[in-house]
């Protein structure tokens, strides 16, 4: 049985590995005359409305600017932040923590067994999911006479998938020209991490999403982030046709990466130490050259702005491979 930490961080994870890039960059509603072109979505919005967009599950259009935004998606949450909506925000689902200017927001709401009752409570004129738990999309357009619209942002499968929802969530929020500018910074600060990074000849990573050792081939976001470092992965092929493979702590060894990165420093309290002390794990080339990489679960399993500091820190353990 997965435990509940792998089997989240296997569904949002799919975040940090498509290949780069934001900063909060505030503002309010911006106007601006410009047709938006991301991932071939073409999104059009002259800063009035209604507004339209194709999001995961389909069409939105929103026919005024929501002040009432109930967000049920941490990634969803930190982009309305990014881009200078958080004032039109009346709720957060418990997860929603980041930024620190959400704390007066976050409520008990869950993200993933949504109550329509409890989102009603707090009067949305726009709730953002990542995903469909509870059939919620339906139960709320089923309440008619309220009109609310549900934007739905799954986990991304590439940049192009973040650029696009943070694009889109510019265009029905009213923040267009932030959210742009968001996008830009982040693709020229991701841009600026990767350059010249390649790892030497022979180098291979491990990145554990929890410590029962469920990890990521190439195929993932994550994976495809760290492709691009001319890095091997000794989770590729482990599991034919299983991109979230479970591996085990011999093979692990027996495999000898040069990097372990670890995504589970916050929910299973996984640090360099912990994974010393593991049996065998001491010989690995990553334990004995000081390159077991501790990341932030959040930012790892979110792919909105900080995806950013994701590939730098990505980036960053790569680089010094070479010393």
């Amino acid at each position: 049985m997965k435990s509940i930490h792998s089997i989240r961080r296997r569904t949002v994870i799919a975040l940090a590995a498509s290949v780069l890039f934001v900063s909060a960059c505030g503002g309010s509603s911006s106007k601006s005359s410009d047709t938006i072109l991301v991932s071939n979505d073409k999104i059009t919005n002259d800063g009035t409305y209604p507004a339209s967009v194709t999001d995961s599950a389909g069409t939105v259009t929103v026919d005024a600017q929501p002040q009432r935004i109930v967000s049920l998606s941490p990634t969803a949450t930190e982009m309305l932040y990014a881009i200078g909506a958080g004032a039109q925000v009346a709720a957060l689902d418990s997860l929603s923590t980041y930024p620190a200017e959400t704390a007066s927001k976050v409520t008990k709401l869950s993200a993933f067994q949504p109550s329509v009752e409890s989102i009603l409570s707090y009067k949305p004129d726009l709730v953002l999911l990542s995903n469909d738990m509870n059939k919620i999309t339906s139960q709320l357009k089923s309440v008619n006479s309220l009109k609310i619209n549900v934007w739905t942002g799954a986990a991304a499968a590439s940049l192009d998938d973040v650029y696009s929802q943070i694009t889109q969530l510019g265009a029905i929020t009213g923040h267009i020209d932030a959210a742009a500018k968001v996008v830009a910074k982040m693709q020229s600060d991701i841009a600026s991490a990767v350059k010249g990074v390649l790892a030497p000849a022979g180098a291979k990573y491990y990145y554990e999403l929890d410590n029962t050792f469920y990890s990521v081939t190439s195929n993932t976001f994550v994976g495809a982030l760290l492709k691009q470092f001319n890095i091997a992965n000794i989770a590729d092929g482990v599991d034919k046709g299983n991109d979230y493979p479970q591996l085990n702590s011999e093979s692990i060894v027996a495999a000898n990466p040069s990097i372990v990165f670890l995504a589970d420093t916050k929910c299973c309290q996984q640090d360099a130490a912990a994974v010393a002390a593991r049996p065998g794990w001491s010989s690995i080339d990553a334990v004995k050259n000081n390159h077991v990489v501790a990341l932030d679960d959040d930012i790892a399993s979110r792919w909105g702005p900080r995806v950013v500091d994701l590939i730098t820190s990505l980036a960053n353990a790569v680089k010094a491979l070479n010393g």
